[in-house]
């Protein structure tokens, strides 16, 4: 079953807050609090004749079911819009908009109406195909009522590109997906949100999403045009290869979602081979993870295992920089198959730290004689055959070549037999 959560849920606490002595004001602050909590638009209209729209109001911190004020209790200060937003009160944030509250007013932290509504936004599950029990049903229902909340704020005006005022400048794009509140996403590009913006980090929403192998939002921003292959200007880096970098560190169920999302984005025309600002690619990332099932995927798309990086290394460099790699002999062999030159070692004549434990010492020598050895030129064109058709079309190939010469190009040899 799904769950609530609320982020970034710390409640404003007003500078200098002090013990609000019971009175007039104070009376008036526990009734348009009660008045927006139970919708009560009758009386919110009445209570905004005494109270302006876009004061706040000075309330107990930290109150749930109590709305009383007391006196020696620390209190915080909270504007009725923003109020209304974070606890998802639909017609006391349409009763406010058309009393002249201003969404785009900010707390003290820079967040305006919409931030706040998309940092309290009800996550639950969106694996249900329907609810299926009273508490999934009351759970939908919450969402429900912060969607119609998102969708009243647009109408009325809501900068849907207005970013945080703090050290990310987040656009409302970044934290939707930031925080997982995945319906919000179409929603705010149906309003003009910008699906390309970049936060202080260069990164566009598409770029957060791969990092966080969130498919759902990935294909969201993909169908809303999000450019797959956009760039982040401070290192050169692609979504492709910022799910290839996270999807590396994970295993099982998440590895399994996290090839998913790679498929996605090469399906979707992601340049397999494009090169970041030190030179390294996608498969230069997957090798060092070593995970078979990511370095297969992007050898299927044509990933070139034979470009290097601006200090020279080649994806069998970073493969063999692991112990843990190295002893995955099948993997190495097939990497090996596709690699002409072999370059073992960087523009500094530097070898892979993996091959350098002594348990390799044999493999390592090995290695360096391969190196060395001049490939016949049968070898050659076997290679550049399996670099330019890749796994993807090597069906194809099998349909146009004599099956003979076909396992001559693609049929697995041990490495053993590779080394010798």
């Amino acid at each position: 079953m799904g769950n609530i959560t609320k982020r970034g849920s710390r409640e404003l606490v007003a500078d200098g807050a002090k013990p609000l002595e019971e009175g007039p004001a104070a009376a008036l602050h526990i009734r348009l609090y009660e008045a927006i909590m139970w919708e009560d638009c009758a009386a919110i209209r009445v209570l905004l004749r005494s109270h302006p729209v876009n004061r706040p109001m000075t309330i107990l911190a930290n109150s749930d079911s109590s709305y009383r004020l007391l006196l020696n209790q620390q209190t915080q200060s909270i504007i009725p819009i923003h109020l209304a937003a974070k606890h998802r009160k639909a017609q006391s944030l349409l009763c406010l908009l058309e009393h002249g509250a201003d969404p785009e007013v900010r707390d003290t932290r820079g967040l305006t109406t919409l931030h706040l509504m998309l940092l309290h936004w009800p996550i639950i599950s969106t694996t249900w195909t329907k609810p299926g029990n009273r508490i999934r049903r009351i759970l939908t229902d919450i969402q429900n009522d912060a969607i119609t909340c998102l969708r009243i704020l647009c109408e009325h005006g809501a900068q849907v590109n207005a970013r945080v005022d703090n050290s990310n400048k987040h656009s409302p794009l970044h934290l939707a997906i930031t925080y997982g509140t995945y319906p919000v996403l179409s929603i705010l590009a149906q309003n003009g949100a910008h699906i390309n913006a970049v936060n202080e980090s260069s990164m566009t929403p598409l770029h957060t999403a791969a990092d966080m192998l969130n498919k759902e939002m990935m294909e969201t921003l993909i169908a809303c045009g999000a450019d797959v292959n956009r760039v982040i200007s401070s290192t050169g880096n692609t979504a492709l290869k910022l799910a290839v970098s996270t999807a590396s560190s994970k295993a099982g169920r998440t590895l399994a979602a996290g090839v998913n999302c790679i498929r996605l984005l090469l399906i979707h025309g992601a340049q397999v081979n494009a090169q970041d600002h030190e030179g390294q690619t996608a498969i230069h990332e997957a090798c060092f993870g070593g995970r078979e099932a990511i370095i297969n995927l992007l050898l299927e798309f044509e990933a070139n295992v034979n470009l290097l990086t601006r200090n020279g290394e080649s994806p069998i460099y970073m493969y063999l920089q692991r112990g843990s790699n190295i002893r995955d002999t099948e993997l190495l062999a097939r990497l090996l198959h596709r690699s002409y030159p072999l370059r073992l070692t960087d523009n500094h004549g530097i070898l892979p730290a993996g091959i350098m434990l002594p348990e390799f010492y044999l493999l390592r020598e090995t290695l360096i004689k391969l190196s060395q050895r001049p490939l016949s030129l049968q070898d050659i064109c076997k290679r550049n055959l399996r670099n330019i058709y890749g796994e993807k079309y090597k069906g194809h190939l099998k349909r146009l070549l004599p099956v003979k010469m076909w396992h001559s190009v693609y049929g697995f040899h041990d490495l053993a037999y590779l080394l010798k």
